[in-house]
């Protein structure tokens, strides 16, 4: 097994990937090729299918198991595989863990920490709601525990949503303390509740594309939706404590064009939006620079509206 961030330019190389993507293009002269995108646990690789209509290159489909023969070179920053034949594995010619992303951090690790967390909630109703899901329902914590926190830019990988989550939690604690206007309990349950709307909203590997449910509602709704689910089998939860949660939850992408249906009101949404903004700026920027030995500019960064490069001297 040849992993995708072990590749050189210049290298010929058989090998099976994952087909995560397939598209259908011309070039500008007519003539038609296949773009595709590659995916192992290391990353994604694109491929060119310059003749796609050559005798080398068997039917094959997106999410099918594909091996290929083709020849690595570097185009635009990135490494690329010019593809000469196609066809698609066999069952036994591969293994499905070796083609689904996963966090570098263990998880059982992870998720004892953020039990942690909700153990040091002193609310008895927002530690009770976290329960509900955390602790009681134990297809829903195997199912979080193993989930992607996107389908593409941050954290997009089997784990990434309890990395993320932790992550956030762990700005919104030191923001707690930081400044006293903040409620604790209130801003660690909505940070702990923020993106739970995304293991209904995304399936899981190897398809990690949307729902029918994320379409059409998005895991914000889908979030909100959750959290009144719990709340309506709590006894006596007060509504007022029940509302200031989901409008945490509902604001935490900060702006109406970022996709929340409301703007913050409340200081701890606002704390939410700085913390999820930050871990998800930060965790884009690593992926950018993941396994790029280089201290060249790397061209303009539409997300973050800048040429960006690695430090020169790294962590020396």
């Amino acid at each position: 097994m040849r992993y995708i961030n072990t590749l050189h330019e210049g290298e010929t190389i058989r090998n099976i990937y994952l087909c995560k993507g397939k598209r259908s293009a011309e070039t500008r002269n007519g003539k038609p090729y296949d773009n595709l995108i590659l995916q192992d646990k290391t990353g994604t690789l694109d491929g060119k299918v310059w003749d796609p209509h050559s005798s080398g290159i068997s039917d094959y489909e997106e999410m099918d198991f594909i091996e290929v023969y083709g020849e690595v070179i570097h185009y635009n920053n990135n490494l690329q595989l010019n593809i000469k034949q196609i066809r698609v594995a066999r069952e036994d010619e591969y293994s499905p863990a070796d083609y689904m992303p996963t966090t570098d951090k263990s998880t059982d690790k992870m998720y004892e920490e953020l039990l942690r967390y909700i153990g040091k909630i002193g609310n008895p109703y927002l530690k009770r709601v976290l329960e509900y899901y955390f602790v009681d329902d134990k297809a829903f914590i195997k199912k979080f525990n193993a989930h992607s926190a996107a389908k593409s830019v941050h954290h997009g990988f089997s784990g990434g949503l309890l990395e993320h989550t932790l992550s956030v939690v762990k700005f919104c604690e030191y923001m707690a303390g930081a400044y006293p206007i903040l409620n604790r309990d209130l801003l660690i349950t909505a940070a702990i509740f923020h993106d739970i709307g995304k293991v209904r909203e995304l399936s899981v590997f190897p398809m990690n594309d949307y729902t029918d449910d994320g379409q059409l509602l998005g895991h914000i709704v889908i979030g909100v939706e959750m959290i009144s689910e719990a709340v309506r089998n709590i006894p006596d939860f007060p509504q007022k404590l029940a509302s200031e949660l989901k409008h945490c939850v509902v604001a935490h992408h900060g702006e109406l064009e970022y996709g929340s249906p409301k703007k913050p009101a409340l200081a701890e949404a606002f704390a939410l939006n700085f913390a999820d903004c930050a871990d998800a700026k930060m965790q884009t920027l690593t992926e950018i620079f993941k396994d790029k030995n280089t201290n060249d500019w790397l061209g303009y960064n539409r997300l973050f509206e800048s040429n960006i490069r690695k430090t020169t001297l790294g962590n020396a």
